[in-house]
């Protein structure tokens, strides 16, 4: 299992690339917020905290080991801006699963961006790292998350009560998982809306 994002792959309205120290303040704009960080672990981050990122962990674009993870840009086309990212994890490499995650700058929220990322990177995960089961763990409080794994045809598979001693507030856990044949199903039943394009010499 190996996969490469050196190149951008891209939707209707998005590229989903690897991140650059020129998205600084695109990411700034939103991880910076309060309410941005309220349903994930990172706290809000200062401009020097995602610098650091950005010339280590988010500098990556490759992934093939178990445990490794990217994270991929989330670039609006039309004005060049850096709206959200969404993590992709390889958790099991015999198992080939894997774990996403999604966070969106509130200014873009409405008008169907995580969606539309979201599925770009499901064709990612499936199509070309070759995962078998991904998995998407959401706050029960986040209902704008519980409601796009619903819509990326995801299913809820538990809910765990109490599950986290989660920034000082015990919280409960959904969790939502998609295989690759309810994938490939999903596709055969033309869900497949977003003009996804993969990587391409000249993209």
């Amino acid at each position: 299992m190996h996969l490469d994002l050196s190149q951008s792959r891209h939707t209707q309205r998005l590229k989903l690339r690897g991140l650059t120290m020129g998205d600084l303040g695109d990411l700034h704009a939103y991880r910076s917020l309060e309410s941005t960080c309220r349903y994930i672990p990172p706290e809000p981050m200062t401009r020097g905290e995602i610098e650091e990122r950005l010339e280590t962990r988010w500098a990556t674009r490759s992934l093939s080991g178990e445990g490794e993870g990217l994270l991929i840009g989330v670039e609006h086309v039309a004005s060049s801006v850096v709206i959200g990212d969404i993590s992709l994890q390889l958790t099991s490499a015999n198992d080939r699963n894997g774990e996403i995650g999604w966070v969106l700058n509130p200014k873009y929220s409405g008008n169907g961006y995580a969606t539309e990322a979201a599925h770009g990177v499901l064709h990612i995960a499936f199509d070309e790292l070759g995962v078998r089961r991904l998995v998407a763990r959401i706050d029960a409080r986040n209902q704008s998350s519980l409601r796009l794994a619903e819509r990326l045809g995801m299913r809820q598979e538990a809910y765990l009560v109490e599950n986290e001693l989660f920034k000082g507030e015990l919280t409960d856990e959904v969790d939502y998982a998609l295989l690759s044949r309810e994938w490939e199903s999903q596709h055969l039943a033309g869900r497949c809306a977003f003009g996804y394009k993969p990587a391409s010499p000249s993209v």
